[in-house]
């Protein structure tokens, strides 16, 4: 939640700075960086935080906790490369994408030792 407070706090400094009142989403390339960045970031929000739910209560707490700090750290990449240039989102996205795909596998594995244990 912190790290969307952030990313939120940044683009109200941005809609200040570059003089764009709500609702307008488009105007400084700079604040449309900024805007999109955050609005991707809220969108995976949920997926992750159900996925690293699962995965910490049905594989195991640890490895769920290491997974989901990396994929925190990938996402504030993500976001601080975004709202410098566009081409620099796409190392930190692979990388969050595929700690996702991990969390997925990690939630599935704990589900099904849970329920097809005899």
């Amino acid at each position: 939640v912190l790290f969307l407070a952030y990313f939120a706090l940044q683009v109200i400094h941005a809609r200040r700075k570059y003089k764009i009142s709500p609702p307008e989403t488009t105007g400084h390339p700079e604040f449309e960086r900024i805007f999109r960045a955050q609005a991707n970031c809220s969108e995976y929000f949920p997926i992750f935080t159900s996925l690293l739910w699962v995965a910490g209560i049905f594989f195991h707490q640890g490895v769920t906790a290491a997974c989901g700090l990396l994929y925190l750290y990938t996402r504030l990449k993500y976001f601080q490369g975004y709202t410098v240039a566009a081409q620099g989102r796409l190392g930190p996205l692979y990388a969050s994408a595929w700690l996702l795909w991990l969390l997925l596998g990690l939630a599935m594995a704990g589900l099904l030792a849970h329920f097809l244990q005899p």
